[in-house]
């Protein structure tokens, strides 16, 4: 993001302000929409919400009057209050996607299909969309992607979000020549694969967050989601499913014990082997690629500038700002045409399904951050062959057909998914793309 600032200040002094959208006004959006408000070049026009309250309250959070606040009940209104240079809320998502002054749609609900609808719909009608929403990514990414490239403008995944984050490091090394041999982030508590959202309800309200969204940091689904987007951008692939979430010192000493812990098996590490996407316990809420050269110059090099001895090097970010980093990746898509991170083609892994408890037969399941399922990670290959559910595609509407175990994978042999939604959809013309399962 090198000269944004001086990018977005040239828009401001222009007076070329770029107007974004912003589906979800949740603690995600909420955080977007002020940091949007203190930013040169750029503001969020319009935020669309299930509850408008939520939407008329994250412009007041930013400290937008009221007399500046449009609640509009039709397209036509919010088109005119931003071209009388008001903020507009609205509960309609679709107003985002079609209103005629924003270029760049984000989402940022957290749920799979809504970012379905909200990406399609913006990119149909030639607006860029930055993907907050990763859940979505990683079902349909590349479907999305290649969408925007007919329709001429750009989808991208976020600044801040951890795979984006991480991107960023991974460029870096991978721009200097170094071979990167894993690329993961921090984890700042152990999985707890049994949590649902009545047993993290408490810490939930404390931490002013949906008790599914806490669930689905807790039971690691939002993990396996970040690790299968790095697997998506990057090529890299999990060494195990589920990976292998070793656990460090907190901070700088467990960067440098990383450099061990991440060697092979046969040099005493912990990894099958290299080329793969991790998550540690005890480094968070950083990110890191951990990397090597083959060339000793360079090893010396690296040593001398207290890396450590190698063979391997670990470069850490100790922070990524999620929500807060997103207009930066808009201002990259307006201005430079450039995306932060986005799937190279077609799936390298899979968040698939996991059963939280027994289920039985005839048992109606939900998804994400839910009493049922959580997602684990694995090869899209090996996603293929055995069948595995892409844990996107579950919804509250699905059932299961066989009984299945806490702990065991579910495959579409033994679920009746929701065929009506547009992600289903979606995902079924993608896998005929790339030659892969066909739903």
């Amino acid at each position: 993001m090198l000269n944004m600032d001086q990018k977005l200040l040239k828009r401001q002094e222009e007076g070329k302000i770029i107007r974004t959208g912003i589906v979800g006004a949740g603690q995600m959006g909420r955080g977007m929409v002020t940091q949007m408000v203190l930013m040169n070049g750029i503001t969020p026009a319009i935020v669309s919400d299930i509850k408008v309250e939520n939407a008329v309250n994250a412009f007041k959070y930013a400290g937008v009057s009221d007399e500046d606040i449009v609640i509009a009940k039709t397209l036509e209104d919010a088109n005119a209050a931003m071209e009388c240079g008001k903020y507009v809320a609205c509960e309609n998502a679709d107003f985002v996607s079609h209103a005629n002054l924003v270029e760049c749609a984000i989402d940022a609900t957290g749920v799979p299909d809504v970012g379905a609808k909200v990406a399609t719909d913006a990119l149909r009608n030639k607006k860029h969309v930055v993907m907050l929403n990763v859940e979505t990514d990683v079902v349909i990414g590349p479907y999305l992607k290649r969408l925007a490239a007919q329709e001429g403008v750009i989808y991208t995944g976020s600044a801040g979000d951890e795979p984006g984050a991480v991107m960023e490091l991974y460029s870096f090394a991978k721009a200097m020549g170094m071979t990167v041999e894993v690329m993961g982030k921090g984890k700042n508590n152990k999985i707890d694969y049994s949590c649902n959202p009545d047993t993290v309800y408490e810490e939930a309200v404390r931490r002013v967050m949906s008790p599914k969204m806490l669930c689905a940091f807790k039971d690691g689904t939002k993990t396996m989601v970040e690790m299968t987007a790095m697997s998506n951008y990057t090529g890299l692939v999990p060494d195990v499913i589920g990976g292998h979430g070793p656990k460090t010192s907190p901070g700088t000493e467990g960067v440098k014990e990383l450099n061990e812990i991440l060697k092979l098996k046969k040099d005493g590490g912990i990894l099958n082997k290299h080329g793969v996407v991790e998550y540690v316990n005890g480094i968070a809420p950083g990110v890191f690629v951990t990397v090597s050269t083959p060339n000793q110059e360079i090893a010396y090099q690296m040593s001398y500038h207290s890396m450590g001895p190698g063979p391997l090097w670990t470069l850490y970010r100790p922070f990524h700002l999620c929500n807060l980093e997103t207009p930066l990746t808009v201002a990259k898509a307006v201005i430079d045409h450039e995306v932060t991170c986005v799937p190279i083609d077609g799936l390298v892994s899979e968040c698939i399904t996991r059963a939280k408890i027994d289920l039985k037969a005839g048992q109606r399941i939900d998804g994400i951050g839910g009493y049922t399922t959580h997602g684990s990670i694995a090869t899209a290959k090996e996603s293929n062959e055995k069948g595995y559910v892409p844990f996107g595609l579950v919804t509250n509407k699905a059932v299961m057909k066989k009984d299945c175990k806490k702990g065991e994978l579910i495959t579409y042999d033994m679920i009746d998914l929701d065929k009506t939604t547009l992600i289903y959809k979606l995902r079924k013309e993608q896998d005929a793309m790339y030659g892969r399962f066909v739903l």
